[in-house]
């Protein structure tokens, strides 16, 4: 007896223009996440360009909350790059013990004000390049000044909130923040640049959480294919 004939498949659907790193979800992703966080803003407490160098070196694997905590004795104590610069490494460690990793912090933000008062007159370069020659800064510390002090949008500030929200929600398939800035770049016009990881770092903090994010609550829930959504 002969076998019945499968039935022929049905052929597959081709899939709508709609990737993750389509335009147009890209631009509805931008679109939500300024309006739900309007306020978003840098949370480091700074008053001129040097602090806001000082508070991110500090806020490395330490919270913004800490580092504003531990920051206003210490610019009072030395309110300037010259009075880092003078500092000797053990007594700078006491006064930034808190944040963690005070050794490394200490011998950076004593570096860089030696240089910035040597090499640059005592205030913070503006440029990508010489804010990179200053001990301790990587292009994550560098955007976060050019972009919060100077206004310039010169790259994507990748913390952990965009490293991890990037991620989820496909706009990059990359582990390192060098390069899932680059795929960011590349995705999100540039006058962006700055608010996005404003208002992704508000997003990580206020509702997508590492842990439990709050999918239910979430202005970008029917955007997000994310393995680890909850219900």
């Amino acid at each position: 007896m002969k076998k019945a004939a499968r039935p022929a498949r049905a052929p597959k659907k081709a899939r709508p223009n709609s990737s993750s790193t389509d335009p147009k979800r890209v631009a509805e992703i931008l679109k939500r996440l300024k309006k739900a966080y309007p306020d978003a803003k840098c949370a480091l407490i700074h008053a001129n360009p040097f602090q806001l160098l000082v508070a991110t070196i500090l806020s490395a694997q330490c919270t913004d909350e800490r580092v504003n905590k531990t920051t206003p004795e210490l610019f009072r104590k030395y309110p300037t790059p010259r009075d880092f610069a003078a500092l000797k490494q053990e007594v700078l460690e006491v006064d930034i013990r808190s944040t963690g990793f005070y050794r490394n912090k200490a011998k950076s933000i004593i570096g860089a004000a030696q240089r910035i008062v040597k090499e640059y007159g005592g205030k913070v370069p503006q440029t990508m390049d010489e804010l990179l020659t200053l001990p301790g800064v990587a292009r994550k510390t560098a955007n976060v000044v050019l972009g919060n002090a100077f206004g310039q949008a010169a790259g994507v500030v990748v913390d952990t909130h965009v490293h991890r929200i990037s991620k989820r929600l496909d706009l990059t398939k990359q582990d390192t923040p060098e390069k899932i800035e680059q795929d960011l770049m590349k995705l999100i016009p540039q006058d962006r640049w700055i608010n996005f990881s404003h208002e992704i770092i508000f997003h990580g903090r206020r509702c997508c959480i590492a842990r439990k994010p709050k999918c239910a609550e979430c202005p970008l829930e029917d955007l997000c294919s994310s393995k680890d959504k909850t219900n």
